[in-house]
């Protein structure tokens, strides 16, 4: 053994004591394979990315807010909104909370996450809420099948991969998929076999996989059968000397399973019965068939087929409830529902403008419902309803197209007589009738979400705004995200013009919001440029409000609807109103210059 202060020998001297050694001893039939020599990591065989500090989770949502906005695009599931917005909110709210305050916190030993078990029949909007949590808190979120996954060793995809597609799904950013959602559907089918004896290895197996990562593990990112990765790492470590961070902690990482749970009713219900006083106790009230699967414990799960640890890292459920033919209704009349929508925007491609009135919503909302698919047989029945017309119109002229219940009754009629007058006055006046329908259901809804719209976008809505975004909204293929967008970039830069004529004239102007009012109704209706808007201002009241301070002194003016569309009528009464106190304008105007009156002329 060779002391400390003699010298190691190098990677080549190294290389040919071995050669000489192997030549005498086998001769030449035996020699040396160099490998490929790598530069050694000084400090570790790791380098983690350091993250800026930008990177850190921001998280501060509180679970009515997020409730609010499910509120806009889920109708129904209230329970299971307030489960999942709550128990979210908590979970990020949480890990903020423990970054702000590093050093009053010490590693808690045991901690259990809020990781959530959704039951509910398919097509009840499982996927799509969790889609649009993970949209509003801007995390990143991957989904997966747990009918493609099998346990490490055994023919498919490891329940790992589940992880690494979370960081591609974060741009490779390794600090924030450690804070992103994992959501996993039809897990009820990896649940055993209950007539099957023995241990059903191929599905346990998968539930033993999922346990660590629910948990807390690290997840190698880089895969072992995974070759090019490997020689990517390896070219890279030639180049650097070092080697990217590689393995991803799954501590704050939030899963979600979801299931329809067929026969899991039974079960809880044989459990209830059981427990009941009195022998062959059975349930007779029509609600108790209803709500059976929100009475769901963790015994009842482990009967179904889980393990009993699996069921442990799923301490929170969130329990959906059948769609009626009412609820399918209100889901497509809803202006934020992507399948009217994606339908309009279909024949608008062609050119073509599309209208659907209630009654035609009503009759695709009865077909979906008898499919017994929930909101997913939607799409199917507008498909089957419209695809001759998306076929057919696009050949012809017609611009306009109102899809009422007569038209999906008789489609072939309504070919006929679009192919022989593309503008046919029956279909012009079904489109007005329609269209003004549209308009009065998007205004009632505006109404009815007026606080959370208002604060959401800090646009605040008159009645006259209100009508306004509602003919906006017919007039333009969007939904109300787009039409909000488009007036709150509208809104700032009309007050933009209050500063700019204090800045060029010396004034100082404030909008009224039925000022503002007056000018979104010439953008709609004329589409004027905000230059255009300025030097008309600048033209009818420049020269007068001088002439007022002058007079008075006062340099703040309140500008109401009336002062816009009559100014010189305007600045005939301010300038009456200083005839009729000469004593009094000196303390006025110095009152009135005062930038916290709220005076409106």
């Amino acid at each position: 053994m060779k002391t400390n202060n003699e010298k190691f020998p190098d990677p080549k001297e190294l290389e040919k004591e071995l050669g000489d050694f192997l030549t005498k001893r086998y001769g030449g039939s035996v020699k040396l394979a160099t490998p490929i020599v790598l530069p050694q990591a000084e400090a570790s065989d790791t380098v983690e990315r350091q993250v800026p500090p930008d990177k850190e989770i921001h998280f501060d949502l509180k679970p009515e807010e997020l409730v609010a906005y499910l509120d806009q695009y889920i109708i129904k599931q209230e329970r299971a909104k307030a489960i999942l917005a709550t128990k979210i909110c908590t979970h990020f709210n949480r890990i903020r909370h423990m970054q702000a305050t590093p050093d009053r916190f010490s590693p808690m030993v045991g901690g259990i996450k809020n990781n959530i078990l959704m039951l509910g029949p398919t097509g009840v909007g499982k996927t799509y809420m969790i889609r649009l949590i993970a949209h509003k808190l801007g995390v990143p979120f991957i989904k997966g099948d747990a009918t493609k996954f099998s346990e490490t060793g055994y023919v498919g995809g490891d329940v790992e991969d589940l992880v690494r597609d979370l960081v591609r799904e974060a741009d490779g950013d390794i600090e924030k998929a450690q804070y992103g959602i994992i959501y996993i559907d039809e897990i009820d089918k990896i649940a055993s076999s209950h007539n099957l004896v023995g241990a059903d290895v191929s599905r346990t197996g998968v539930q033993r996989a999922l346990l660590k990562p629910m948990e807390e593990t690290e997840v190698d990112l880089k895969v072992p059968h995974d070759p090019i990765a490997m020689l990517q790492e390896i070219e890279r470590f030639r180049k650097t000397g070092q080697r990217d961070r590689s393995t991803v902690n799954t501590k704050n990482i939030l899963f979600i399973m979801s299931g329809a749970f067929s026969e899991l009713d039974k079960i809880i219900k044989k459990r209830l019965t059981d427990q009941a006083i009195g022998f062959g106790a059975t349930f007779t009230r029509a609600e108790d068939q209803a709500d059976i699967l929100t009475r769901v414990k963790s015994e009842d799960l482990i009967s179904y087929g889980f393990e009993s640890e699996f069921v442990g890292r799923l301490p929170v459920r969130a329990v959906f409830e059948h769609l009626t033919e009412q609820d399918l209704f209100t889901i497509l009349e809803n202006p934020n529902n992507p399948i009217i929508l994606g339908k309009k925007l279909d024949f608008a491609a062609y050119g073509i403008t599309a209208k659907f009135a209630r009654s035609a919503l009503q009759l695709i909302a009865k077909q979906a419902f008898d499919e017994n698919t929930g909101a997913r047989g939607l799409v199917s029945a507008v498909e089957r309803f419209l695809l001759g017309f998306e076929k057919r119109l696009p050949s012809t002229k017609v611009q306009h197209f109102a899809v009422s219940r007569e038209i999906l009754i008789h489609p072939d009629k309504w070919l006929a007589k679009l192919e022989a007058a593309p503008d046919h006055p029956e279909m012009h006046s079904t489109f007005q009738a329609v269209r003004n329908e549209e308009i009065g259901a998007l205004a009632r809804y505006v109404k009815a979400n007026h606080r959370h719209l208002s604060e959401k976008f800090g646009l605040p809505l008159t009645d006259v705004r209100t009508a306004l975004i509602a003919e906006y909204y017919a007039g333009h293929t969007t939904d109300i995200n787009g039409v909000f967008d488009a007036f709150t970039h509208f809104y700032e830069q009309i007050k933009t013009i209050e500063m700019h004529f204090l800045k060029k004239h010396g004034i100082n102007i404030v909008f009224e919001e039925e000022a503002i009012d007056f000018f979104i109704e010439q953008w709609l209706h004329a589409s004027p440029d905000l230059d255009a808007i300025y030097k008309r201002l600048s033209a009818d009241l420049e020269y007068g409000l001088k002439l007022v301070r002058e007079k008075t002194g006062r340099n703040r003016f309140f500008l109401t609807r009336q002062a816009l569309e009559a100014p010189e009528a305007f600045i005939a009464q301010l300038l009456k109103q200083t005839r009729a106190e000469p004593e009094t304008a000196a303390p006025d105007a110095a009152k009135a210059a005062d930038p916290e009156r709220n005076d409106t002329p």
